[in-house]
């Protein structure tokens, strides 16, 4: 057996909140107090001076589109734009750079800029250059501009429904053209991206991470590709594509080696694009979005998964998508039973726009919920996309953490990474500092959500995983924090210095404006995954 133990730390664990040295043996933590006793304990152990960082439980991002992500990191983001003029010009910078191949950008948000709009075909053409292949996905890439050029080789897309002529492409369109891109590059280009994406989820302390793929996103050979492709942050693959009999869910996961039928499964699209799908009309424009699933679509789909034991799940944003998530799950439930769906922890993403009614009946199913705090923090408040889209009254009620933890609806915290960035102490923060009073958990409830929350959404219930107690998986990081919260009243807060002697069971403050935790490294049962 090899062990290590680790000094001069401070530990964030429920069953020692005084301890400043932990011991791992293979893997596994088996001991936690004080530095004297643990060198006492374990004479043979290798030591590791922490020099007074931050030791915590590891994240999980139960939210990521990996591939997509990586190509964010490696290719052209949009997101620094701030006009629509940048966004050309950024794009035109980026075409002189790269004079070869497909040029795939990603993040532009026109409801940040003054011009108020989306690029145009022509528009994009002009800058990237005539012939120019050229794919940029909206931020939250349920839409994206395409060149003509590219267009040109897709005449399938023309009839598909989401296109308009010289607008951004949306809905099956959409889908039409984001799968053709990908299937272009090679091998290697999606593996770069890949590892790229892993390391950066390394580097922000996520020791795993749930891959939310289907064949409206990236296909079936980008799902396969992951799954074959070494690195130390786990990956937990969800593919959306709805079935109708268990013998076909089985088939499926056999298939494709994925490990549940959920994810991105879209009942509904995006606010951003318009196609989220709502009881009422959008505030400014017309309609009320899209449905690709109705409720009966929902519950064959549930009711085949339950049946085979497979975990299953939904895109769901917009409130008329919650209705028909809740009436699909309804009648699978009365088939079934409550418990049934219960014992298998069947999800739904997002779920921003939902009420009291829906909250309480998929409390009751023991419906998951995986949220993503970094929605809120970008686009909500009364001068927000939110607000734009659907006046300041819905806007307000969108992402009621609290309401859903409260009423008992289990909560995984993520990003939807590359849609926000995957930097899981700024969602912890976005969710305690929830832009609607009321709406926010407690730092201690988001962490939690971060961490175990999200191994719990991934099917990991032995209630030791995402802790730092004995006989856990010792998957932790290791912070540098400035200070530390380790009590909080209305009008005051008691913090604990960098000092390493000081009893620290809390974690670092996370007002708006605070610095956030620096990783140093990410360990993942044992093994170093990221070192500073």
């Amino acid at each position: 057996m090899s062990t290590q133990l680790l000094i001069g730390g401070r530990f964030y664990s429920a069953s020692s909140p005084d301890a400043t040295a932990m011991a791992v043996t293979d893997g596994t933590v088996v001991w936690l107090g004080a530095e004297q006793p643990g060198r006492a304990l374990h004479p043979d152990a290798e030591i590791i001076d922490l020099g007074g960082a931050f030791v915590a439980p590891a994240f999980v991002d139960p939210h990521v589109h990996v591939t997509a992500l990586g190509l964010t990191l490696t290719g052209l983001n949009l997101s620094t734009a701030r006009s629509l003029e940048q966004c050309l010009s950024l794009l035109g910078e980026f075409a002189a750079a790269q004079r070869e191949g497909i040029i795939l950008g990603d993040g532009w948000d026109e409801t940040t800029w003054p011009e108020g709009r989306p690029p145009t075909v022509e528009e994009i053409d002009r800058a990237a250059g005539a012939g120019r292949h050229v794919y940029l996905s909206r931020v939250d890439a349920h839409s994206a501009v395409a060149s003509s050029a590219l267009l040109d080789t897709l005449p399938e897309v023309a009839s598909a429904d989401g296109f308009i002529r010289g607008e951004p492409v949306r809905a099956t369109a959409h889908h039409v053209v984001r799968s053709a891109v990908l299937t272009r590059l090679s091998r290697a280009q999606r593996d770069q991206a890949r590892r790229a994406a892993l390391d950066h989820a390394a580097a922000c302390g996520v020791v795993a991470v749930h891959e939310c793929a289907g064949p409206e996103i990236a296909g079936s050979a980008d799902v396969r590709e992951l799954l074959e492709f070494s690195h130390g942050v786990q990956v937990r693959a969800y593919w959306g594509e709805a079935v109708r009999s268990a013998e076909q869910a089985r088939a499926l996961v056999a298939e494709l080696g994925v490990h549940a039928l959920g994810g991105d499964l879209f009942v509904d699209g995006s606010f951003g694009s318009h196609t989220a799908w709502l009881r009422a009309p959008y505030t400014d424009g017309s309609g009320s979005g899209r449905s690709y699933l109705d409720a009966d679509a929902i519950a064959d789909h549930v009711r085949a998964c339950t049946a085979a034991g497979i975990q299953a799940g939904f895109h769901v944003i917009g409130d008329a998508a919650m209705d028909a998530i809740v009436t699909g799950f309804g009648r699978v439930a009365a088939e079934l039973g409550g418990p049934a769906l219960a014992a298998l922890g069947h999800r739904i993403e997002h779920a921003e726009l939902i009420d009291a009614e829906h909250i309480t009946k998929l409390a009751a199913w023991g419906v998951i919920a995986s949220v993503q705090p970094g929605f809120d923090a970008t686009w909500g408040g009364r001068d927000g996309m939110y607000a734009a889209r659907l006046g300041a009254d819905r806007a307000a009620a969108l992402n009621p953490f609290a309401a859903m933890a409260s009423a008992g609806v289990a909560l995984a915290i993520g990003s939807d990474a590359p849609v926000t960035a995957l930097d899981p102490w700024a969602a912890v923060r976005a969710a305690a500092n929830h832009r609607t009073p009321g709406h926010g958990l407690s730092p201690r409830a988001a962490f939690a959500a971060a961490t175990r929350g999200a191994w719990r959404a991934g099917g990991v219930r032995d209630g030791l995983a995402g802790t730092l107690v004995p006989g856990a998986p010792a998957s932790y990081a290791v912070w540098d924090v400035d200070e530390l919260v380790v009590a909080a009243a209305a009008d005051s807060v008691q913090r604990w210095s960098t000092d390493p002697r000081s009893r620290v069971p809390g974690l670092p403050p996370l007002q708006p404006d605070s610095r956030l935790p620096i990783c140093l490294r990410t360990v993942h049962r044992g093994a170093t995954i990221y070192a500073a």
